[in-house]
């Protein structure tokens, strides 16, 4: 009994002493959100959906939980809004070509539509972000209009 006393204890420090180290947070400028939303304008009810499930993991700003505080809670979040900006990230939209913008279009439409995203484990500690069909419709409308515009932008004339 001594020996599980001692290693749960070795434990309890280890986890003690974790909680002062942890990933660098995402915390970016807002204004490349807005440089984003100017080029694709979306409508108000699109914002809010994209601020409520989007932006949390595909942009350089992250609105933290509280949970965030706790390790290794933070480096799995870390993880996931790393993974998320890998795929798609409004952040550093500008850079992008009109080909690659239209395919990202193309992916979002994709994931939405299956239900692929948001993430459900997003959408466990975020009820808000779970997303009903009529939020789905207007996404997917948004994101096809866009995909037009691109179309029209990399057509010569």
């Amino acid at each position: 009994m001594k020996i599980i006393k001692k290693i749960g204890l070795v434990l309890l420090i280890l986890f003690v002493i974790a909680q002062f180290f942890g990933p660098d947070k995402n915390i970016g400028d807002v204004a490349s959100i807005a440089a984003f939303e100017k080029e694709t304008n979306p409508p108000e009810d699109v914002k809010l959906i994209l601020k409520n499930t989007c932006y949390d993991c595909h942009s350089d700003t992250t609105n933290y939980p509280w949970y965030n505080a706790i390790t290794p809670v933070n480096y799995w979040l870390n993880h996931h809004i790393e993974e998320g900006k890998e795929h798609f990230n409004v952040s550093q939209w500008e850079g992008n070509s009109l080909k690659r913008k239209d395919h990202k279009f193309d992916e979002l439409i994709e994931e939405v539509e299956e239900g692929k995203m948001p993430l459900n484990s997003y959408t466990w500690t975020h009820g808000d972000a779970k997303l009903t069909e009529e939020q789905v419709k207007a996404v997917v409308n948004w994101a096809k209009q866009v995909r037009v515009m691109y179309g029209l932008q990399s057509k010569p004339e």
